[in-house]
């Protein structure tokens, strides 16, 4: 019988052949690391605390949220008492890295850039991806109820930022139980505003629960701001057939902020006026600035508000001509790049012998109207939903444009509701490919869609489809115009507005809208169809939150002194005016 094999010694106790200088070493080592961690502070835990949030678990209060008046600053007519427990150490906001100069010479201005905003060039897919993206894992299944954001909601003072610095910021969305989620698809509505500044700070999905968004005033805007957040919609779900029952409408955050220019030789590229290659983006990051203000400002008996002179002069480098003829109270648009405002004779010279064939739902009409009464001088009542004719100059009888007007809400012109299924009516696809048949067809084709789509198309799935074939006609209809060896229109897309106030809960709100937008310029690029885009949606947002400058779905309603949906006396109708203006800007660019 063999002897039993003794039982070894426990691996933590160090064998008598291992050399005692090496124990020493291994024990020296040892000590050293613990002492070092003491120093350090370093503990485990703190890994986990870094990262965790917790809230009182109660519901922000929703807000009564509203323009001011005057349309300078946001008003919220009631306070919140958001109570944040154990938050993170502060993060500070991201921005440009300054080199190190030592050199002992003055540097040279750091060179700063504008914030922008990108179309994901496989948008389509890459939003049908997300939005059929099972959940199954509790921290997707969970519904978002509030919100942290690092660097803002854990300051204990004012916050002051640099004008001309880009500020990034980073939301991470929360459970009721104050739990970070893992998903996407939240609608966030983001307004920073000032006494002479309105823009909306994009924002990004990554789709794991946190967004992004980026704040940027110039050094001429220094001030106190608003920053506000609203959540809309949670995971998608303004993009049902039927959203409203789903609508949050809760403003989240409202935040003071201070913008001071600072002592760092930082300066902004100047904003160049408009070329025809700057209305390649698919989406704009634009803003509205303020010139001058007439306090006292009345609307006149025709509905107009005439509040500054018509040759008051625009600002360089934000806007070249009369800003007075906007009507606007001293508010103007910029984006990536400043526009002109046309008087009527330098638009007729434009426009002369020119054929423009508008197709989209009737704030084109509104347009059309708008653009004839504010620039061209012509006056001009009620554009019907289907407009053909030439118009002459009443200063000058030789000079004359054509405008038609074809509606897209129905393939009957008298209906609504259909958007872009009305091209599966054979009748319809007929009517239209007729003005593009002859040997003279329209310079500039201008199209727009998507109020009527967002009544009719029952998912987004659908609506893809509908897009890629409406694409494909327009591809085909133009191909035909190619083949006849006929000079091919300019194709402009005029995106969809921002509906406001009431209609931001509604079938047509702005997270469906948005959406269908990027849809839809997507599909018109896979088929190489559209020459520039005109972000009309990031133009209206600024001015979405009530319905001042519009009524719900329209921003160009003629001016009448009469009681308007917000039950207010008049309404603005600027934001349309400006839309004439950037039109021409495009199409003058040619």
């Amino acid at each position: 019988m063999s002897p039993e094999k003794s039982v070894g010694a426990p691996p933590w106790v160090f064998r008598s052949t291992i050399h005692w200088s090496f124990r020493v070493l291994i024990l020296a080592f040892v000590l050293g690391l613990m002492i070092f961690w003491g120093i350090d502070g370093f503990d485990v835990t703190d890994f986990h605390k870094d990262f965790r949030t917790k809230f009182d678990g109660k519901a922000v209060k929703s807000f009564s949220f509203k323009n001011h008046p005057d349309s300078t600053v946001l008003d919220v007519s009631s306070s919140f008492n958001l109570t944040i427990l154990e938050i993170p150490a502060e993060i500070r906001p991201i921005k440009p890295l300054n080199k190190v100069n030592a050199t002992g010479k003055p540097p040279d201005p750091v060179s700063l850039k504008w914030v922008s905003a990108e179309l994901d060039p496989d948008y389509s897919v890459n939003l049908l991806a997300r939005w059929m993206a099972p959940g199954g894992d509790p921290c997707k299944d969970s519904a978002t109820e509030d919100i942290f954001i690092q660097g803002l909601d854990n300051l204990d003072r004012n916050i002051e930022l640099s004008t001309g610095d880009i500020h990034e910021y980073v939301i991470q969305t929360l459970d009721s139980s104050g739990k970070p989620r893992c998903f996407g698809g939240d609608y966030f509505e983001t307004d920073l505003s000032g006494e002479s500044w309105k823009s909306r700070p994009p924002i990004i999905d990554f789709g794991n629960g946190s967004y992004s968004f980026s704040l940027q005033v110039h050094p001429d805007f220094t001030g106190v701001y608003n920053l506000t957040i609203i959540l809309l919609f949670r995971h998608y779900q303004g993009l049902k057939f039927s959203p409203e029952r789903f609508a949050v409408d809760r403003v989240l955050r409202v935040f003071p902020i201070t913008f001071k220019n600072s002592k760092a030789s930082s300066k902004l590229p100047e904003i160049g006026h408009c070329k025809n290659s700057d209305y390649d983006r698919n989406i704009w990051a634009g803003r509205w600035t303020r010139h001058g203000k007439n306090e006292d400002c009345q609307i006149s008996n025709d509905g107009r508000y005439r509040c500054l002179k018509p040759d008051y002069p625009c600002k360089h480098p934000w806007c070249y001509g009369s800003l007075g003829s906007v009507e606007s109270n001293g508010w103007v648009y910029s984006t990536h790049c400043s526009f002109k405002l046309f008087d009527s004779e330098s638009a007729w010279n434009c426009l002369n012998n020119r054929w423009l064939f508008f197709w989209g739902d009737s704030n084109h009409c509104d347009t059309i109207r708008n653009m004839l009464n504010f620039v061209l001088n012509v006056e001009s009542g009620i554009i019907p939903r289907l407009f053909d004719m030439n118009i002459t100059n009443p200063s000058n009888s030789s000079q004359s444009v054509r405008i038609t007007s074809v509606f897209n809400g129905h393939y009957n012109h008298t209906g609504n509701y259909q958007g872009l299924n009305s091209l599966y009516n054979d009748d319809y696809r007929g009517y239209l490919k007729n003005y593009f048949s002859g040997e003279t067809v329209p310079d500039t084709l201008i199209m727009n869609s998507g109020l009527h789509d967002g009544v009719y198309w029952p998912n987004l799935r659908k609506f893809v489809k509908g897009a890629h074939d409406a694409a494909a006609f327009w591809s085909e209809v133009l191909a035909g115009v190619r083949r006849r060896n006929v000079a091919v229109p300019v194709v402009i897309y005029r995106t969809t507005v921002a509906t406001g106030g009431y209609a931001r809960r509604l079938v047509f709100n702005p997270n469906k809208m948005e959406a269908f937008n990027g849809v839809f310029v997507d599909k018109l690029r896979q088929f190489g169809l559209i020459d520039h885009v005109v972000d009309h949606f990031d133009m209206t947002y600024p001015w979405h939150y009530d319905n001042r400058c519009n009524d719900g779905v329209h921003y160009g309603r003629a001016p009448a002194k009469m009681r308007w949906r917000d039950g207010g006396i008049g309404h603005q109708y600027f934001v349309d005016v400006m839309l004439c203006h950037v039109l021409l800007n495009v199409m003058c660019s040619t």
